[in-house]
């Protein structure tokens, strides 16, 4: 898809194309927010699969797998055979988990980092365990993988659930608990694994140890400052610059875990009942897992509150769901209901839209029947953000997708008020597993609105020329990746390109009205990428007999200054 997918999978082409897996760069400019352990996951699955969009998705995948694997057998260790199943399948099953690993961003690796920490935690500090010591290196190469997933935070949630699990069960100021621990010879490998790519990533893009405590337009202090003083420190405090992100009121990023860990949240009270102060492996696991969540929410709770920064406490609360699950709690069977009746709810609820555009046409591809936002930054950086597009008649064109959707909610309805016990869980999970199938079919109908591939093998099929793109360059991210292209950015210079594009030796990729005005009559051909709600604009600029289309698709289109195309 555009936007953050197709720029990250291009960001992992471009260091296997350059050879330099230290900077990565997006059209050619110094792109220095995110640590490259992603990137170089998908770059090394290109290596083995060549540059397939599916290579790229592969990855996170495999992380989200291994990440429910995990939770499952962290489960099982604490609480039993079944109780560990049912995390495990809370996790895999949950909307939440689902939602946010449909593009490329790392929070699943990060959260499979934490996690064998967590696990790493309490299987050092278990009075049977007779390997400690490998525990309490995996705890620390656990934070050091993190910290090449997705930054400090790989480091601050779990210290932080730790500490605060210490000093509830009175562990902290014990010279056994630190014996476990480890602390040197951990730090020491946590730097051994992290430590070379910031060192390098700060010699390779000066100034070294810039500690300005502000964030301005058009300035640039090297990686270091910008890494961690503008991405880590003043992003925590909403200070950055660029604000190229949104977020969602702090009651919301709380209340909207119900709908993340769906159809699971209806059992959260019976979590209410488990006994957290036991001495034994289970109430202990029980526990952490409170720390574990309580610290994540708290902690984003006083920063910025993206929807997906607590995906790290997912797992923590599917494994106490899967120990609640198992209780014998009487809220189990209200649970069991509520889900029940929400499905039931949902399912006469599709039938009625069905109903209502059975007769209705379907021209072209979705665009055309969508309620296109122009306020980008203020809506479709949510996860739901596309949800305020649809129209009734764009209804019409997901017929598929909601048919399967009722059959899934219809299994859930008719699981959860038939059966009890783990039968009514597993017609739960059932019914998530084929939703999440109708979801997909969903993203495929809305394949020409979310990406734009069919202007790619346009731009491909068509006579050599030079590329341009209207406004940045995410909403056609899709195209550098299919197409493998860079182009000239029209009024590009900002977001997340905009520091790197300061940088010593950056290309000059940035053009203006006055630039495109002047380039788009010559003998040159450019192609130019545009969305439908700037095309009035381009039109004043260089007339409208000028934009020659090549090819339209989901509300975007690419243009030639020549008519001479095929």
């Amino acid at each position: 898809m555009d936007d953050v997918d197709g720029a990250q999978a291009q960001i992992a082409r471009n260091m296997l194309d350059s050879g330099d897996w230290v900077t990565a760069r997006l059209n050619g400019i110094p792109y220095l927010e995110k640590p490259p352990l992603p990137d170089w996951m998908v770059a090394v699955s290109y290596m083995l699969f060549g540059v397939h969009d599916w290579a790229v998705h592969l990855v996170k995948a495999l992380a989200a797998i291994v990440l429910c694997w995990l939770t499952l057998r962290f489960g099982q260790w604490a609480f039993g055979r079944t109780a560990g199943m049912y995390a495990g399948l809370c996790l895999a099953t949950c909307v939440g988990l689902f939602l946010f690993t449909r593009v490329l961003i790392s929070d699943a690796m990060l959260t499979l980092a934490i996690t064998a920490g967590m696990w790493s935690l309490m299987r050092l500090l278990d009075e049977d365990e007779p390997r400690p010591r490998i525990w309490a290196l995996l705890l620390w190469a656990s934070m050091g993988m993190g910290l090449l997933a997705k930054g400090l935070i790989a480091v601050v949630i779990p210290v932080g659930a730790s500490l605060a699990y210490l000093l509830v069960t009175r562990q902290l100021l014990l010279p056994r608990t630190w014996n476990r621990l480890r602390p040197v010879p951990g730090i020491l490998l946590l730097l051994a694994i992290a430590g070379p790519w910031h060192v390098l990533a700060t010699l390779r893009n000066p100034p070294y140890l810039d500690f300005t405590f502000h964030s301005e337009a058009g300035s640039y202090h090297g990686f270091f400052w910008f890494y961690f003083m503008n991405e880590h420190v003043l992003r925590f405090l909403n200070l950055r610059y660029p604000r190229d992100y949104n977020t969602v009121p702090r009651l919301y990023f709380w209340l909207l875990h119900l709908l993340w860990l769906f159809p699971w949240s209806v059992y959260l009270p019976a979590t209410f009942g488990l006994s957290y102060r036991s001495a034994d492996r289970a109430s202990r696991t029980r526990l952490l897992a409170l720390c574990w969540t309580g610290f994540v929410l708290l902690f984003f709770s006083f920063s910025t509150t993206q929807e997906y920064y607590s995906m790290p406490c997912y797992p923590a609360l599917a494994l106490l769901l899967g120990s609640a699950l198992t209780s014998g709690s009487p809220a189990l069977r209200w649970g069991t209901r509520l889900a029940g009746s929400i499905a039931a709810l949902g399912c006469v609820l599709i039938v009625a839209i069905l109903w209502m555009v059975r007769g209705l046409p379907t021209p072209g591809d979705i665009s055309h029947a969508l309620r296109i936002s122009t306020d980008i930054y203020a809506n479709y950086t949510l996860s739901l953000g596309h949800i305020g597009d649809l129209t009734l008649r764009s209804f019409a064109y997901l017929r598929v997708p909601l048919t399967v959707a009722g059959v899934a909610l219809l299994i859930g309805a008719f699981g959860a008020w038939r059966f009890r016990g783990y039968k009514a869980l597993l017609s739960l999970a059932l019914m998530m597993a084929v939703f999440f199938h109708a979801a997909r079919l969903a993203l495929i109908t809305f394949d020409p609105y979310m990406g734009s591939r069919p202007l790619a093998e346009a731009l491909l099929a068509a006579p050599p020329g030079q590329l341009i793109v209207d406004d940045p360059y995410y909403p056609f991210s899709s195209v550098f990746f299919y197409a493998n292209r860079t182009a000239l950015l029209l009024n590009g210079r900002v977001n997340n390109l905009e520091y790197g594009s300061y940088a010593p030796g950056a290309p000059q990729v940035f053009i203006n009205d006055a630039n495109l005005v002047r380039l788009w009559p010559t003998a040159t051909r450019y192609y130019l990428l545009a969305e439908q709600q700037t095309v009035a604009r381009l039109e004043k600029l260089v007339g409208k007999q000028a934009l020659h289309v090549v090819r339209a698709s989901g509300g975007k289109f690419l243009f030639v200054n020549s008519e001479k195309t095929p």
